[in-house]
């Protein structure tokens, strides 16, 4: 008896982590497939010689570190400039960084809030700046972009009114700036380019967006949490808004280069993970019945363990399993091997064996993740500050 309870639990927590490797694996395979793209509408509209307006938005908590360099570096884009409006939405900084800040040919936004939030000041400045656009851009206080990044986005903003950059590591100056930029690579393979590949929304990652001015308008101000990304996601899915993925246009990001502020970023999206599943349950009925396939798509996301934790649990579980019941571990070590294979692909091949150089690092990132599951609210929404280093 004692046996056969053993064997459903064991069988039972197989599955359930399968559910998770499978999704990973399916789409690691459809990144090596080729894109189909319209090339012809994309074409059409570079023809077309449109310029679009654009409202940069830079929500800026605490920043003095790092907004004054990704600025300067933006104003330097090979677009118009009466065409684009920089806006630095400036909470909690510095009075000096604020004073070069004006200097600057931009628009400083200084709002005062009890509870900051990043849902806040892009609401703020949509409230303030008066004028009116074709296109929103969003960007972290640390991303830097290069000049040629407005030129790309006028393009594509022709045939799309919602895009999501190619954000990617500007630093790898150790093991955890390394796995942070690696993991991000895996989420842009398969939450982003194998999801186009496959005619299915790109996710979005919170910067490096870029939106139809009216349709952010229309669903910034219902955003309520700290995980803004995943509600805005969630709300365009729910509108059938289709998000392109743009792997050609790069926004250089800074990753976290110490567990301190690895754990309270992780805690961060963690926290926006479950506060994004319990809010999108509900609609699935409704999702299903009009066949609103990208966002059962994103519901399931929301539901997958996260990566580092699989393969951790994973390894634990099969050297577990080969210790005590060895006629069990077959099945274990084999879906360890394909989520490890599917990772391997889906890491960009310059990057991928520093990547894989740095896995010893892992189960310390994990233990601290751990610590998180403990103190996740998902009715919080106060908003958890990285700071960075560079």
């Amino acid at each position: 008896m004692i046996w056969q309870i053993l064997h459903i639990i064991d069988i039972t927590l197989w599955v359930l982590i399968l559910g998770s490797v499978a999704y990973v694996a399916f789409f690691a395979v459809i990144s090596l497939f080729y894109e189909k793209e319209d090339r012809v509408a994309i074409h059409a509209a570079a023809l077309t010689n449109r310029m679009t307006k654009f409202l940069i938005l830079y929500p800026a908590y605490n920043e003095d570190r790092v907004i004054i360099n990704a600025v300067e570096h933006f104003l330097e884009q090979d677009y118009p400039a009466d065409l684009y409006t920089v806006a630095v939405i400036s909470d909690h900084m510095k009075s000096e960084t604020n004073e070069y800040l004006r200097t600057l040919p931009i628009k400083l936004l200084t709002p005062t809030f009890e509870k900051s939030s990043k849902a806040k000041a892009m609401q703020y400045a949509i409230n303030e700046i008066p004028e009116t656009f074709d296109n929103v851009v969003v960007l972290d206080a640390d991303n830097v972009v290069r000049p040629e990044f407005l030129s790309q986005l006028n393009i594509l903003c022709s045939v799309y009114d919602a895009i999501q950059c190619h954000r990617c590591a500007k630093n790898a100056n150790n093991d955890v700036a390394v796995l942070d930029g690696a993991s991000e690579e895996i989420n842009n393979t398969i939450f982003r380019k194998a999801h186009n590949r496959l005619g299915l929304s790109s996710a979005l990652i919170g910067s490096g967006m870029c939106f139809n001015y009216e349709l952010f308008r229309k669903n910034v101000f219902q955003l309520s949490t700290a995980g803004e990304d995943r509600e805005m996601e969630a709300l365009l899915l729910h509108q059938e808004v289709f998000i392109k993925y743009a792997p050609e246009i790069h926004v250089f990001d800074e990753k976290v280069s110490n567990q301190d502020n690895f754990q309270k970023q992780r805690m961060r999206w963690m926290t926006a993970q479950v506060q994004s599943l319990m809010s999108n349950i509900p609609k699935i009925p409704g999702a299903l019945i009009h066949g609103k396939i990208n966002f059962v798509d994103k519901t399931i996301q929301q539901a997958l363990i996260p990566r580092s934790i699989l393969i951790v649990l994973l390894t634990g579980i099969s050297i577990f399993v080969t210790l005590t019941i060895p006629q069990w571990c077959e099945k274990w070590w084999i879906t360890l091997a394909i989520l490890s294979l599917s990772l391997f692909v889906a890491i960009p091949k310059e990057i991928r064996f520093r990547s894989f150089s740095k896995v010893f690092t892992i189960p310390g990132l994990v233990l601290r993740m751990l610590k998180n599951v403990l103190h996740i609210d998902r009715k919080n929404t106060d908003f958890i500050h990285t700071e960075h280093t560079t």
